[in-house]
């Protein structure tokens, strides 16, 4: 069966003002649609503005949460309706720092994971252990949890992807070795082939957790990584272009 298609999505996080705008431009000039798949996920106050900047480019715009209901009196969310409707093709669902800080558990993610499918956008759908969890040797039993609490069986592969974020790589400035990361990757797409049969081979499984320019072509050629989620080093088109042309 062939690979999916790789994804390269940035997570701009809480960052980006309309000045920001231009790294945009200038990501959705440096993208052929030739290569992987590209998407950026601004803040939420960008998506729309961003919709018009990426407007005839090959780069795909996301979302970084929703709420998993439609609508009604949640203040301060954004269903996956809302987001579609400014422009979003994709949106991030289970992200470490929501799962951290906000108390996120497996069924909150398969829930914002239908939602996305709801509204018409494809989730990514993240997963991943802390530091601790690690050095407990617990890190693909961690994992592969995540995966069969957050990924709805009823989604259809290839619709979706799953985001592996080692939660102590983020921001950090440590990467795993590339034997760690296809370890578990491997691990995460033997559990997608027992929920999915065959057809757990259409998922990309993404790598998330301080990608950037210099390591980006080893993380990206490792084994069972088809793509990755990019946190600080999409912020500047030159970075990410370049992660983009390691595939």
């Amino acid at each position: 069966m062939t690979a999916p298609t790789p994804l390269i999505a940035g997570n701009w996080k809480m960052n980006g003002l309309a000045a920001a705008l231009s790294e945009a431009r200038e990501v959705a000039a440096g993208v052929d649609g030739k290569g992987p798949r590209v998407a950026l996920c601004p803040p939420v106050t960008l998506v729309s503005r961003m919709s018009e900047a990426l407007k005839g480019s090959a780069v795909l715009l996301g979302g970084q949460d929703i709420n998993a209901q439609e609508s009604g009196a949640f203040t301060g969310d954004v269903s996956a309706e809302m987001l579609a409707d400014a422009g979003a093709r994709l949106v991030i669902v289970g992200h470490s720092e929501r799962r951290a800080g906000y108390g996120e558990t497996d069924a909150i993610v398969a829930a914002k994971a239908l939602a996305a499918a709801r509204g018409g956008l494809e989730p990514i759908i993240c997963v991943g252990e802390t530091l601790e969890q690690r050095k407990a040797g617990e890190a693909l039993a961690v994992v592969t949890g995540q995966v069969r609490g957050s990924v709805p069986t009823a989604l259809k592969p290839g619709t979706f992807a799953v985001a592996y974020e080692p939660v102590w790589a983020i921001g950090t400035g440590l990467t795993p070795t590339t034997p760690e990361i296809e370890e578990v990757h491997r691990a995460i797409r033997a559990t997608l082939l027992e929920i999915f049969g065959t057809d757990g081979a259409k998922v990309p499984i993404l790598y998330g957790g301080s990608v950037k320019p210099a390591n980006a072509a080893e993380i990206l050629h490792a084994a069972e990584v088809g793509g990755a989620l990019v946190g600080g080093a999409s912020l500047k088109a030159a970075d990410f272009l370049a992660i983009v042309n390691a595939v």
